[in-house]
């Protein structure tokens, strides 16, 4: 059976059972495990499923999908992210680092970096950081979302705002063709918000999947940015905009 018979049938079965796992998709199709998981990185990347660890499920519009899926999700692009983050981001400074997979790699590359205070709304995050000697972690309030080690609310916001930072460093659940950031949580959108408006330099990592994908809440334009870090070129028009805004696009 062709690509083209056989793509139309795993949407099918994905719509049916939530999830299409590699090996039952080679066994249905009696392909071998290369073929499928070739159609399943074609149809990610088309945005008609999400890769996730052994498989793929539909796309996610109104709620994220699991952390520990996530995690699994692009971690040779995240940590090639990270790292060209990790790599502008400078020594004896003030940080404030996000919720979410992407930013606990920056946190990963950045054990080696000295005399940083990190300030963050991810538990994740400080567990990594607290491995680094020379780096102050400061944990903010709020209510802890128990899926991802987040927390957000009013607490997180009041925290953030005795804090002016020389530079954040945030993540998001999707990415607009326009340029707008997009989450699934208004509470974390609002701590977000605030991130943005006391730091001097903020900087957006993120990678292909979230043209992708789709989120209800917008958190800010590209524009409010210093520079995104990527592992693929932004769609033209976004390039040109990016351009256009002054806002610096860095491809891992």
């Amino acid at each position: 059976m062709s690509q083209t018979f056989r793509q139309p049938e795993i949407l099918e079965i994905a719509r049916r059972d939530g999830k299409v796992t590699v090996e039952g998709l080679a066994q249905h199709f009696g392909v071998t495990l290369q073929t499928i998981r070739r159609d399943l990185t074609d149809m990610a990347e088309a945005g008609r499923l999400e890769r996730v660890h052994g498989g793929a499920i539909l796309p996610s519009g109104v709620a994220n999908i699991g952390y520990e899926e996530r995690r699994s999700l692009h971690e040779a692009a995240k940590t090639a992210i990270a790292r060209a983050c990790a790599a502008e981001v400078p020594e004896n400074i003030s940080l404030f680092l996000n919720i979410g997979t992407s930013t606990e790699a920056v946190a990963r590359e950045l054990l080696n970096h000295r005399n940083l205070l990190v300030v963050t709304n991810n538990i994740n995050v400080a567990n990594i950081l607290a491995q680094n000697p020379d780096c102050q972690v400061v944990v903010t309030g709020g209510s802890l979302r128990r899926a991802d080690g987040g927390l957000v609310g009013n607490l997180a916001a009041d925290t953030i705002r005795q804090f002016k930072f020389d530079l954040a460093v945030i993540g998001c659940s999707a990415l607009d063709r326009d340029g707008d950031m997009l989450d699934f949580d208004i509470q974390e959108v609002g701590v977000s918000q605030t991130v943005l408006r006391q730091s001097r330099r903020s900087f957006l990592v993120a990678d292909h999947s979230k043209l992708s994908r789709s989120a209800p809440a917008r958190i800010a334009s590209l524009s409010a940015l210093d520079s995104v870090f990527t592992d693929r070129p932004l769609p033209r028009e976004l390039t040109r905009s990016c351009a256009d805004w002054g806002t610096e696009v860095v491809i891992a």
